[in-house]
């Protein structure tokens, strides 16, 4: 299986010329570009090797949610992949069920799914069964595992330039995977000299990558690192 790099661009770039330059420059075999909703579209009509995705899904196919949007609405644009609980929505006030929720709604519309769980910084502090324990019930409202890739990412990680060990976040998949046989991701303050270190662990599948997917000439490094490494 080949290493997955996702680029989840957040809010960002600004405008649609933008977006689309930038999707043409990562548009490469393995990759997601998953662009704010407002560019799906513009991005979608120029990507030839790379897969789209989604930055969020809400639950219902239809009705008065002001505001949402719906996997119907998603899959009819062209969207393959959509992330699901990232920690940045769940700062929002999403939570396990409301996340379940949209997992489900996802999937019964055929998307594929990129759940994120990971542990806040005071959880880590208390050792690796608090963090075992945490992300396992993250993962206790997901039934279905079809379509669903799991993106470890840790909280206290996320935009502050600090990782996880390596071998702690492989030793984390692990127990994601026992609990859902499905392939897990890092994700958490990626880039390219630090990608490697997480791709050559087999138990991690690919890199869910935030921002240094805006760069394009980091993270097409990051891309040909993922290339180069054996399963």
């Amino acid at each position: 299986m080949k290493k997955i790099i996702i680029a989840n661009w957040k809010m960002n770039p600004s405008t649609e010329g933008e977006a689309v330059k930038l999707a043409k420059a990562e548009d490469e075999k393995n990759v997601v570009i998953v662009p704010p909703f407002p560019f799906l579209k513009s991005v979608k009509n120029v990507l030839r090797n790379a897969s789209l995705g989604a930055q969020d899904v809400f639950y219902e196919k239809e009705g008065a949610y002001t505001g949402e949007v719906s996997p119907v609405m998603l899959e009819k644009l062209g969207v393959a992949y959509v992330i699901v609980g990232h920690s940045e929505r769940r700062r929002l006030g999403e939570d396990d069920a409301m996340i379940a929720k949209k997992v489900r709604a996802a999937m019964d519309t055929g998307l594929k799914v990129i759940l994120c769980v990971g542990e806040p910084l005071n959880v880590r502090r208390k050792g690796k069964r608090a963090v075992d324990v945490f992300i396992k019930k993250q993962l206790s409202y997901i039934k279905n595992k079809k379509n669903l890739i799991i993106a470890y990412e840790p909280v206290w990680a996320i935009g502050t330039g600090k990782n996880a060990d390596p071998d702690d976040a492989a030793r984390v998949a692990e127990v994601i995977r026992k609990k859902l046989p499905v392939p897990v991701l890092y994700g958490g303050s990626t880039n390219s000299r630090n990608a490697k270190s997480f791709l050559e662990k087999k138990e991690i599948a690919g890199l869910l990558v935030g921002g240094a997917s805006i760069d394009p000439r980091e993270f097409g490094k990051m891309v040909t690192i993922a290339r180069h490494i054996r399963s």
